[in-house]
């Protein structure tokens, strides 16, 4: 669990933890049906993650903030948001609609730009949905001993309740949609959320590890998560198989590059870069032993990743796709980076929200 751990610093996902599993379980519970506080200082609370809702900015953070920005991020406005758990990934795929995951494996949609929104789904329902599928695939398996222990797994998430958070998503449109998370979590939509289906037993990923991080780039999507894990459907994200990882380390962000180029990050600065959609990698080192914790693509389809210690990199115009350092450090945790409508990056972390001076701006090719 290295990146919740360096990114919240445990505030909210190991505290349930340490309780007994009933009080566990209530607290999470609670939260689950407890709006967020509105917060006077919001613009400073501890922020996860940004997106682009057209021309509008949304954050998300703890205990359930969502916070608005229709000025590029030089100020914010605390939306309405009906659960307080902390939400660690956001995603727009148009001005209007919008998704949310956090804590207590809560999916929030919104409709309206951000504005107000709506739970989909918690971990309760979630374990259910693996429960039914496990039984599923075991009344129909050919592999009996995979298939048992999907479904002691599934019967474990039952038992443990909604403690569990997703961790990523990506919408292709406004009704196509990925949410993975720890211990393998991972449910897939195809009618804006309505339903949702379970995709554990789609993914190649027998140890449960921790998924961190979502790129699709057409038909081939990208998984990446702890101690190396990487994987690729061929099939637009029904199916994943894993693939060699050139490294033990935890992958914190993946993203492609316009001409298709994938880059995994993660730990301690290690960056590595594939040209033929994750067959094989190549490093692509950094001066900086931080780990990175985001990764996007610019308006100019280039790459641009943040690491904790808030530096920025970049890929340049060749086919190399080396990264570059990118302005100062910030000299501050950093979890998250948008590009705004202005070209300008905000980026959010520990100490809140921060809107980077104009030479820092990104200009559209």
């Amino acid at each position: 669990m290295n990146r919740i751990c360096q990114l919240m610093g445990l505030l909210t996902l190991a505290l349930p933890w340490a309780l007994p599993l009933s009080a566990a379980e209530a607290a999470v519970g609670d939260v689950l049906s407890t709006p967020a506080m509105h917060a006077p200082q919001a613009e400073r609370a501890v922020l996860l993650d940004l997106a682009r809702a057209g021309a509008r900015l949304v954050a998300v953070g703890e205990r359930g903030i969502v916070l608005l920005s229709d000025d590029n991020g030089a100020t914010w406005r605390q939306a309405s948001v009906p659960v307080s758990v902390s939400l660690t990934a956001v995603q727009f795929v148009d001005a209007d609609h919008g998704w949310a995951v956090g804590h207590g494996a809560a999916v929030l949609m919104s409709a309206d730009g951000g504005e107000t929104w709506s739970l989909q789904l918690d971990g309760r329902r979630a374990a259910q949905l693996e429960l039914d599928a496990a039984r599923t695939e075991m009344a129909n398996a050919s592999d009996t001993d995979a298939a048992a222990v999907r479904l002691q797994n599934a019967e474990r998430l039952i038992a443990e309740g909604a403690d569990k958070p997703f961790l990523a998503l990506t919408f292709t449109d406004a009704r196509h949609g990925l949410i993975v998370g720890a211990y393998g979590l991972a449910f897939r939509t195809e009618d804006g959320g309505a339903s949702w289906q379970s995709l554990i037993g789609q993914i190649d990923n027998p140890a449960g590890a921790h998924l961190y991080a979502l790129a699709a780039h057409g038909a081939q999507w990208f998984i990446a998560g702890e101690q190396g894990y990487l994987a690729r459907s061929n099939d637009g994200g029904h199916s994943f198989a894993a693939l060699d990882s050139p490294y033990s380390g935890s992958f914190f962000a993946v993203q492609v590059r316009d001409d298709g180029t994938l880059l995994a990050a993660g730990l301690k600065g290690n960056a590595f870069v594939s040209r033929d959609n994750g067959s094989s990698f190549v490093p692509a080192p950094v001066p900086m032993p931080v780990s990175f914790s985001d990764a996007i693509r610019t308006v100019d389809g280039q790459l641009l990743l943040v690491n904790q210690g808030g530096a920025l990199f970049r890929t340049q115009a060749d086919a190399q796709a080396q990264l570059k350092p990118y302005g100062a450090p910030l000299g501050k945790p950093v979890a998250s980076v948008v590009q705004a409508a202005d070209g300008s990056l905000v980026l959010a972390g520990f100490t809140g929200l921060t809107r980077l001076a104009a030479p820092t701006v990104i200009a559209s090719e």
